[in-house]
């Protein structure tokens, strides 16, 4: 194994230029921790926030003045070179898949993670572009998903539908048992048709806050709406749940709030416990319920094309990144 490895790494926030390419020294391996050869990551919205330090808010967790850890990367899929002595779930050999959504440098050609966390041995199956687009959306749409009550038969809209967490949470959703509304540009009416979507929204038609249709659950994937603005097509018990803090970071305050009051109510999950994540996630993907919606695919030396990519915010699905071997 080599003592070095290539990573991207940012020494200051900025957008895809502050990534430079460095060879630094593979961290020493813990007693509980695994060592992964990376064959496959994506860059996804939680990288970007850890890249380019917004919202504001994220300086709390990433540095003040700084990136804390200057290498991106939430995800992985690849194959164990080493373990520690305690390790006894994974050998070397294994085909694994990984998740650290407070950043676990994946964007790099090595990573290490401890047993106990969020890592998994691939299915038979499962390709390393599979496995690694199943993690940081499918985590987080997983989460969200979870928090509504007896979803079977209830009409959910899904704004966002062909992203990563609500391509991941249409299915997920179909799977219970829900009928679901999909909210998504024009161009995408057909992917999210094949994911499972009964009815279909084109935002850039019409606003699909003046639907005419009731909705138990109204699940903003992308944030890009508020609670206000999709409370009136909500039924009196209906529930608003989304992916980010809101325009004003309204929505923990709110989610506060609504439980102490009669009618609709607002989650904001905190997504917790990764490995029951993967877990899920796993079951879907051996059933065949679930299957990653993949936009594209970028060499690991063309990371900062990737991130350019994703920074426009106009991705479908997940954006890949491809490791040499």
């Amino acid at each position: 194994m080599k003592t070095t490895m290539k990573a991207a790494v940012h020494r200051s926030y900025g957008d895809e230029n502050a990534i430079k390419f460095e060879q630094i020294p593979v961290p020493d391996l813990k007693a509980n921790e695994v060592l992964v050869k990376v064959s496959a990551a994506t860059v996804n919205r939680t990288d970007c926030a850890y890249l380019t330090g917004k919202p504001a808010i994220m300086h709390l967790v990433a540095g003040f003045r700084k990136p804390r850890n200057p290498i991106t990367g939430s995800d992985f899929a690849g194959i164990v070179e080493a373990v520690g002595e305690k390790v006894s779930r994974f050998k070397k050999g294994d085909r694994v898949m990984g998740l650290e959504t407070d950043q676990c440098s994946s964007h790099a050609e090595y990573v290490i993670i401890a047993e106990d966390r969020g890592i998994a041995r691939l299915p038979g199956d499962v390709s390393f572009a599979e496995a690694a687009a199943s993690m940081e959306g499918a985590h987080y749409a997983y989460n969200f998903i979870k928090r509504i009550p007896d979803i079977k038969g209830k009409k959910v809209l899904v704004n966002g539908a062909s992203g990563a967490i609500g391509s991941a949470g249409l299915q997920y959703l179909k799977y219970h048992g829900a009928n679901v509304t999909a909210v998504c540009r024009s161009a995408h009416d057909e992917i999210v048709r094949n994911l499972g979507a009964d009815e279909v929204i084109h935002y850039d038609k019409e606003d699909f806050t003046q639907s005419r249709t009731t909705f138990d659950v109204v699940f903003d994937a992308v944030g890009k709406s508020t609670f206000g603005k999709c409370r009136r097509m909500m039924t009196s018990q209906g529930l608003y749940i989304s992916s980010e803090l809101g325009p004003k970071m309204q929505n923990p305050m709110l989610a506060l709030i609504t439980p102490f009051k009669k009618g609709q109510q607002v989650k904001f999950p905190i997504p917790t416990d990764t490995n029951r994540s993967i877990r899920y996630i796993l079951e879907r993907l051996e059933d065949g319920s679930f299957k990653p919606l993949i936009d594209r695919e970028y060499p690991f030396d063309e990371i900062k094309k990737a991130y350019q990519y994703v920074l426009k915010g106009q991705k479908v699905g997940n954006v890949l990144l491809k490791y040499d071997g």
